[in-house]
């Protein structure tokens, strides 16, 4: 399509063509290449770039589980469907793959000028299994002999012993072998599988290792005496491959009388589902790699051959085993709110002001606290909660089942389907069962992403109140490495609407209006699309008009339309998506007035706000849902404002405007949906997320 003349007017159905519109998988993928970099900042500490590695490697597993399954299910079933991009699935995948080449050779060029050369300056040492001395060989061949052969089972390919299920995203070796064994059996091929028992990073003895941190791999172990496991046989091949599989779940929700039971009994088959991609050593043959192809029904386009371990996101274990602090980020002391500072329990502060609570720089201890007392109070009567990824043995679960224990009505809407955490939180929905709560699993065909407590307190005759709603989930450990705003209030019509809400989500029920909250998937969408409309109108009369908006991904149409509308009637609009983004950003005529930028570093950007000026009457409001549709139109979320001047200037400083500034880990976004890093020139280096570590934190270094 060709570029618009700014002077002139654009038709609305322009706006509709696919040339404005950036693929949504494309984008994920060069939201992965701005974590590999993180890998490569000579800022970053080692160890955090090592790490920044494994977490590339590890997303793009998801990838592959996810989305490449989702696009390789559409072109089986014969769909054609197009995204506002025009890409249909074939394109979709075959543009994947092209940039996905390029990111894995990445992947393991950055791993060699690690481990090859920086680690080993700092005394941490990966050997391999052709560079070990007389005493480290020694050492690797007792530790094989002693626990690792006993627990392997290698499988000879035969007739009678056909190719194994093979786990998804295992280590395994196919090997090839010549000659006959103890029952006239000629060799061909067998397979090895990695037991899932044991460790693939293993400290050797310092005595053995000649440095303070040596380690060696699991696969280089099993490489190394392969033949042990087939003796009277030559092994004259030996390689590492792994496969990634399609891990969708897929219930038929209206289908089955109890949900928990038939996604109890799908899960075990993640692990086998079909397979999406054929990882392989780079010195794989040909022939054994067409072999495995055809056992796993791939095609070439479904290959990926590395230049190293085929798990390479298992060397994230080297980051724990090191204890190395000045190679990794400075420690730091999360702060306290000062209206928490000295105070007396939670129920006193909260029913003289809010508290706002930023994270990881303030800590989440406020809202533990909060539970702790709820649960041990006499006064209060019930509890209630949404439960997304919160852990089975974390604090929060600890205090509700205290709660339960001790008589309090609990009740937890408890989301099953929070993906890759299924399991977990169908145990966690059966240990607090069997403490005595109520446990709800939300509602048929939307997940409950909402992120709500409910505390219910008898005083002075009559029930108060108490509320805590956040963007991000109630996970301890997630909240030190997330950022996330939450509020903490005991405000009245707040504390109404959250009533109404666990009302709909445990009973049969229809909301009524909301007095504070703004709900998905009824109200959401159509509440922030006439917020944009009005700025757009606003500005065509010459107002003051602007947006400014925070999240993890911006993919639904109309609200792409709308901020173009806006942008096209001089609303400025500055946005920070720190994933996926399907808008394009200064396209003459059309976008021009829209800046993207997205911010990676120490933390995940993981608070959505969006803030809008409202005719000098600036409204801003924090949420749990991203700008995608299945946000909007598939799951229960909330949006709930920040009121008071101070207040929402603190959130507008520290969750927009800093992100604004930062000139060190910012990435801007061109219109053809690449992103260049900021950088000083000659300016001072400031970095938010350093800059909030400084100002909020109670002790950083």
């Amino acid at each position: 399509m060709a570029l618009h003349d700014p002077n002139k007017p654009i038709p609305i159905s322009d706006l509709n063509e696919p040339d404005l519109y950036l693929n949504r998988e494309l984008s994920l993928l060069e939201f992965h290449k701005r974590v590999l970099h993180q890998s490569t900042r000579v800022e970053t500490p080692l160890l955090e770039r090592l790490r920044f590695l494994t977490i590339s490697t590890s997303i793009l597993d998801e990838f592959f589980e996810v989305r490449a399954a989702g696009l390789k299910e559409q072109i089986s079933l014969g769909l054609s469907n197009t995204g506002p991009d025009g890409m249909g699935p074939s394109e979709t995948l075959a543009r994947c793959r092209e940039v996905i080449l390029g990111l894995v050779e990445s992947q393991y060029s950055h791993l060699h000028g690690i481990l090859d050369r920086e680690l080993p300056e700092q005394g941490i040492v990966l050997y391999r299994r052709q560079n070990f001395s007389k005493a480290q060989a020694e050492w690797a061949d007792r530790y094989f002999r002693e626990e690792v052969l006993p627990v392997l089972t290698p499988i000879g390919l035969d007739p009678a012993h056909p190719f194994p299920r093979i786990l998804n995203k295992s280590l395994n070796f196919i090997v090839a072998l010549e000659g006959k064994d103890a029952f006239g059996r000629k060799g061909r091929y067998a397979v090895v599988q990695a037991p899932r028992v044991l460790p693939r990073v293993i400290r050797m003895p310092d005595e053995i290792a000649d440095v303070a941190n040596g380690f060696v791999l699991l696969s280089s172990l099993m490489h190394r005496h392969v033949e042990k496991l087939f003796p009277g046989m030559k092994v004259t091949e030996c390689h590492q491959f792994r496969a990634t599989r399609n891990s969708n779940l897929w219930i038929h929700e209206d289908e089955v009388q109890d949900f928990l039971h038939a996604l109890k009994g799908e899960l075990p088959q993640r692990h086998f589902g079909s397979a999406v991609r054929l990882e392989v050593s780079m010195t794989c043959p040909d022939e054994m790699v067409d072999y495995l192809l055809d056992q796993f029904e791939l095609k070439e386009t479904d290959l990926y051959r590395v230049d190293g371990p085929v798990n390479l996101h298992r060397l994230e274990e080297i980051y724990d085993l090191v204890d190395r602090p000045d190679l990794k980020y400075t420690p730091f002391i999360p702060g306290i709110p000062s209206k928490l500072a000295g105070r007396g329990g939670m129920f006193d502060t909260l029913r003289k002001t809010d508290v706002f609570l930023h994270h990881p720089y303030q800590g989440f201890g406020p809202v533990l606290d909060l539970l702790h007392e709820a649960a041990e109070d006499p006064h209060v009567m019930a509890i209630k909660i949404t439960i997304y990824r919160t852990g089975l043995d974390s604090p929060i679960t600890k205090a509700l089942i205290a709660a339960a224990r001790a008589g309090k009505e609990v009740t937890c809407i408890v989301e099953l389907r929070a993906r890759f955490d299924e399991a977990a939180n169908i145990e966690l929905a059966s240990r607090l069962q069997e403490a005595g709560a109520k446990v709800v699993y939300g509602v048929v065909g939307f997940k409950a992403h909402a992120k709500m407590i409910l505390v219910v307190r008898k005083e002075a005759n009559e029930l108060k109140r108490y509320v805590h709603l956040g963007t991000g989930n109630y996970n301890v450990s997630t909240a030190k490495a997330y950022t996330d705003f939450g509020l903490m209030t005991s405000d009245p019509e707040i504390g109404e609407d959250v009533h109404s809400l666990f009302q709909q989500l445990t009973g049969v029920s229809r909301t009524g209006h909301l007095k504070r909250l703004i709900q998905t998937p009824f109200d959401l969408h159509k509440w922030l699309v006439e917020m944009i409309h009005t700025e757009t109108e606003n500005a065509r009369k010459g107002k003051d008009a602007w947006i400014v908006a925070k999240m993890n991904s911006l993919v639904e149409r109309g609200v792409i339309h709308a901020l173009y509308r806006a942008s096209q009637a001089g609303v400025r609009v500055n946005l920070v998506v720190r994933g996926i983004c399907c808008l394009k950003p200064g396209v003459p005529g059309v976008s021009e007035n829209i800046h993207v930028r997205s911010i990676v570093g120490r933390f995940l950007e993981h608070h959505r706000l969006f803030s809008f000026a409202a005719g000098g009457r600036p409204q801003t409001y924090c949420s749990s849902a991203d700008w995608m549709p299945r946000n909007f139109f598939r799951r229960v979320e909330i949006a709930f404002p920040v009121r008071g001047k101070k207040q929402r200037s603190r959130v507008m400083e520290e969750g927009i405007q800093v992100m604004l500034e930062d000139n060190c880990a910012a990435w801007e976004m061109s219109a053809e949906g690449s992103y260049t890093l900021c950088t000083p020139g000659n300016a001072t280096p400031f970095e938010a997320q350093e800059e909030l570590l400084k100002s909020l934190c109670q002790q950083y270094g």
